[in-house]
C-alpha cells in the first residue's frame, strides 16, 4: 500500500474515532483533536502525494516539513493582517483576497526555499503545493472552529465535522493546486514575466473561486429573476427565492467551481509536462 493512502486511512480512522468518543462521552476536551484530524488529514495526505510522484533528492522531508508548518502559518498571518489593512468591503474584494494570499503564499514558498540551492520546475511543484496545503490546513482549522459555535453561542458537533468534510473535499483543488502552479513556474528558471503571469493567472482563479456563490446569484437572478423580485432588490429588500431558482444558483455554482479546478489542473498538467532543464 502507498504511503499517502496509509496516511489517509489511518487519519480518517482516528478522525472518525475522535468524532465518535466525543459524541458518546460529550468530552469538549477532545473537540480540538478533531479541528486538528479534520482540518490536516487531506492536506498532508496530498503532500505525502506530491512526495511520492516528485521526489527530489533536493527536497527532503525536513523541508517538506518546513514548509508545510512555517510556509503555512506565515501565509496565513501574512494573509490577515494585509486583508485587515487593505481590504474593505466591495464588488472587488474578492479579487483583492486573491492577489494577497498568492502573494503571501509565494514569498512563503521563497522564504522556506531560500537555502535550496538546486531548483527544478519538479521540486517547485511540490514545494508550491506543500505551501499551499500548509495554509489550506491552517485555515480550515480556523473555519472548523468557528463552524463549531451556533448562533445561539451553543457548541456544534455536526457544524465542525459538516464544514471539516466539505473543505476537506475540496481542498486538492484550492490553495496546493494554485501555489504548486506558480511554485513551477518559479522554479523553472522562466523569467519575471512567465512568473507575474502565473501569479496573476492564479489569482484570478482564486478570487474566481471565492466570488462563486455571487456570480452564482447574479446569474441566476439575469436568467430567472421575475420583475417582483427586482422591484424587491431596488428598494433594498431581499427577495422570496423559487425553488427553480435554488436549483439553478447550485448548478451554476458547482458549475462555476467546476471550470475554475480544471483550467488549474490543465495548466498544472501542462507544467508537470515540460522537460526538468526548462
Amino acid at each position: 500500500m502507498r504511503s499517502w493512502l496509509k496516511v489517509f486511512l489511518i487519519g480518517l480512522a482516528l478522525w472518525v474515532a475522535t468524532i465518535a468518543v466525543t459524541m458518546w462521552t460529550l468530552n469538549s476536551n477532545l473537540i480540538p483533536t478533531v479541528v486538528l484530524l479534520g482540518s490536516f488529514l487531506v492536506p498532508v495526505t496530498f503532500v505525502v502525494w506530491a512526495y511520492e510522484r516528485g521526489r527530489s533528492e533536493h527536497v527532503t522531508v525536513e523541508l517538506l516539513f518546513r514548509a508545510f508548518i512555517v510556509g503555512g502559518v506565515l501565509g496565513v498571518l501574512g494573509a490577515s493582517l494585509l486583508e485587515t489593512w487593505l481590504l474593505q468591503p466591495s464588488i472587488w474584494m474578492y479579487m483583492g483576497v486573491g492577489f494577497i494570499e498568492e502573494g503571501v503564499k509565494l514569498l512563503a514558498l521563497l522564504f522556506v526555499a531560500r537555502h535550496l540551492r538546486h531548483r527544478t520546475l519538479r521540486d517547485g511543484l511540490v514545494l508550491g503545493a506543500t505551501v499551499g496545503f500548509g495554509f489550506a490546513a491552517f485555515e480550515s482549522a480556523g473555519y472548523a472552529f468557528n463552524a463549531m459555535f451556533t448562533e445561539s453561542g451553543h457548541l456544534s458537533l455536526q457544524q465542525l465535522v459538516e464544514t471539516e468534510v466539505l473543505r476537506g473535499l475540496l481542498a486538492p483543488l484550492g490553495h496546493g493546486l494554485w501555489t504548486a502552479i506558480v511554485g513551477g513556474v518559479l522554479f523553472s528558471g522562466a523569467g519575471l514575466l512567465p512568473i507575474l503571469l502565473a501569479y496573476l493567472g492564479v489569482s484570478v482563479l482564486h478570487a474566481l473561486w471565492d466570488s462563486m456563490r455571487g456570480i452564482a446569484i447574479a446569474l441566476t437572478m439575469v436568467f430567472t429573476g421575475r420583475q417582483w423580485q427586482f422591484d424587491q432588490l431596488r428598494i433594498g429588500q431581499v427577495p422570496a427565492v423559487t425553488d427553480g431558482q435554488v436549483h439553478m444558483y447550485t448548478f451554476l455554482d458547482w458549475l462555476g467551481l467546476t471550470i475554475i479546478s480544471v483550467i488549474a489542473l490543465l495548466w498544472l498538467r501542462g507544467l508537470s509536462k515540460r522537460p526538468q532543464s526548462q
